[in-house]
């Protein structure tokens, strides 16, 4: 009875001692939180900041950004930009369709081939396998520029200059990026998930189509974004095969809006504006899936 009655005091002043240790520890967790949100949202207003710029520029009249700071509000706000853009001086329609029409079918023939060629490196077994991706693999290390003229040359002398499969065809086939992050996100897949749709009959495509590909839906939303916001940025290659309005894209429209004598910025913003916003909605799209292709190995 003695000793318990002793040790009571003892307990007693063991626990407000740990309540004054944390009483202690709470400003500098708050502190430290603080901290955090701070570079946050200072990390944020840097990367927001040009599209802000662009946005805010986009909705003055050249007077305007002619006359005032580019860091000051329009006043008045107007669209002036915008109406001019899709009027008939301009007529931005057709280069966000040609856009449009570029993108989509690279997206699709392209996805289609990596994930096919994927699929042949991490799972089939056949002879040179590895020499052949390791080899396909190192083109990546070619920069992009030194193959503009040869293949300008080629398709010229095949008559496609100033066409649409111009656009398309450097592109359209399998992407080294897109296959090496495909080929491993397939051979992480369970060996026990093909082998039993194997059991019940299915072929390779069938495998392909019912077990891979579920399994594999983040790392394809992340490469849908990848490659939409690269052909829809693509600027060089299109400004060297085409020339006049017929086929030109959006980033090339927008660059022919400013002159020697004219910068024409009001404009060019309210362009750069009009093609970012399909690449938002894009990303808020599929965020969800980017997220979930980090972790690579997660299958339940």
């Amino acid at each position: 009875m003695i000793n318990s009655t002793s040790a009571l005091p003892e307990t007693q002043s063991t626990s407000a001692t740990a309540r004054t240790g944390r009483r202690r520890r709470r400003p500098s967790a708050v502190l430290r939180t603080v901290i955090i949100y701070a570079v946050l949202i200072m990390g944020a207003l840097v990367i927001l900041g040009p599209f802000l710029l662009s946005f805010s520029t986009a909705l003055k009249t050249p007077q305007q950004f002619a006359t005032s700071s580019p860091l000051s509000l329009p006043a008045p706000f107007t669209f002036e930009n915008f109406a001019r853009l899709f009027g008939a001086e301009h007529n931005f329609v057709s280069p966000i369709a040609v856009t449009v029409q570029m993108t989509l079918v690279i997206l699709v023939v392209q996805l289609g081939c990596s994930i096919l060629a994927a699929y042949a490196f991490a799972r089939l077994q056949f002879w040179g396998r590895d020499v052949i991706f390791w080899a396909y693999l190192a083109t990546m290390m070619i920069p992009a520029v030194t193959t503009i003229v040869p293949l300008y040359g080629m398709l010229t002398s095949a008559g496609l200059r100033n066409t649409f499969w111009a656009l398309v065809l450097p592109t359209l086939f399998g992407s080294p990026y897109a296959i090496f992050l495909l080929r491993e996100y397939f051979r992480a897949v369970p060996d026990d998930l093909e082998a039993a749709a194997r059991i019940d009959g299915c072929g390779t495509l069938r495998v392909l189509w019912y077990v891979v590909l579920p399994h594999s839906r983040p790392i394809i939303a992340t490469l849908t974004v990848i490659t939409v916001v690269t052909q829809w940025n693509n600027f060089l290659w299109p400004r060297v095969i085409t020339t006049g309005d017929d086929w030109a894209v959006l980033t090339v429209a927008t660059a022919a809006l400013q002159s020697q004598y004219n910068g024409n910025w009001t404009l060019v913003m309210a362009a750069t504006t009009i093609a970012l916003l399909p690449l938002l909605l894009i990303y808020l799209l599929f965020q969800r899936r980017i997220v979930d292709s980090i972790a690579i190995g997660g299958f339940k």
